[in-house]
């Protein structure tokens, strides 16, 4: 049972993330598990070195590279079903668009270490991403397909500058590096069936060990300038929006996409 939604946007607001446990039941987790471990297995064999030496994640999982059109269906109806749409809506109210989806697994590496980060961080410079934090944000929501040890979040950093602390950490500045841990960090365990919302701004990391495969999907607010970040790849083609139960969440983002 989904709680108030008022409730999950004020734990939103207030700390950056929420989790609802056991939200999703054994039979929609293992049918999204057989088409995510296609994926999975075919984008491992194409990026074998990397994947040996360097990867922690992958992206773009609803492309055609990948997945027969069927099974694209299949993962477009759990990224836009009732129970997922529910929690969106909560959080961004009016028109929220479709992002992208990610794949975050252990790295074969085992001196690859789990590293503190805002995402903003990949696009902007220090004082971009004291901007970015204060608009539009991005939600990542997180089903893991099998336990894991799960995330690592610093709350309320959704919405404030890092301590001197988290700074030095994220930026490796002054001798640390950004595996280290912090004072602020709250863990949060994740098992199957479970689902973690929280801001793609804040500082936070994944766990490694375990089974590690959980999938993400990134949804942001209409108003956010973030059309240009979709691939086109990921969407669906007018055939398959016929055969999406609720189509909104996509097609917000193909307007945006064609008005661009």
């Amino acid at each position: 049972m989904l709680e108030n939604k008022c409730q999950l946007l004020s734990n939103y607001d207030e700390q950056g993330y929420f989790v609802i446990r056991n939200y999703f039941n054994d039979s929609e987790i293992a049918q999204l598990r057989a088409v995510v471990l296609k994926f999975h297995q075919l984008w491992q064999q194409d990026n074998a070195t990397f994947y040996q030496e360097e990867a922690f994640n992958s992206s773009l999982i609803t492309g055609s590279e990948y997945l027969s059109s069927d099974d694209r269906v299949k993962l477009f109806n759990f990224i836009s079903s009732k129970k997922v749409m529910n929690v969106v809506e909560s959080v961004i109210v009016n028109n929220p668009a479709f992002m992208n989806t990610q794949l975050f697994f252990n790295p074969v590496n085992p001196a690859q270490k789990d590293f503190w980060h805002r995402d903003c961080q990949y696009d902007h410079d220090i004082e971009g991403q004291k901007v970015a934090i204060q608009e539009t944000q991005v939600l990542h929501l997180r089903v893991p397909l099998f336990d894991e040890l799960g995330m690592e979040l610093v709350p309320e950093s959704h919405k404030r500058w890092d301590s001197e602390e988290e700074f030095n950490v994220r930026q490796e500045e002054k001798g640390k590096v950004s595996s280290d841990d912090l004072s602020t960090g709250k863990k949060i365990s994740l098992a199957a069936g479970d689902l973690l919302v929280f801001s793609a701004d804040m500082i936070h990391r994944g766990l490694y060990g375990l089974d590690r495969l959980a999938l993400d999907i990134l949804v942001f607010d209409s108003a956010g300038d973030f059309a240009d970040y979709v691939d086109d790849d990921c969407l669906p083609d007018n055939a398959m929006l016929a055969k999406i139960d609720d189509p909104r969440l996509f097609i917000n983002t193909i307007n945006l996409k064609s008005a661009g």
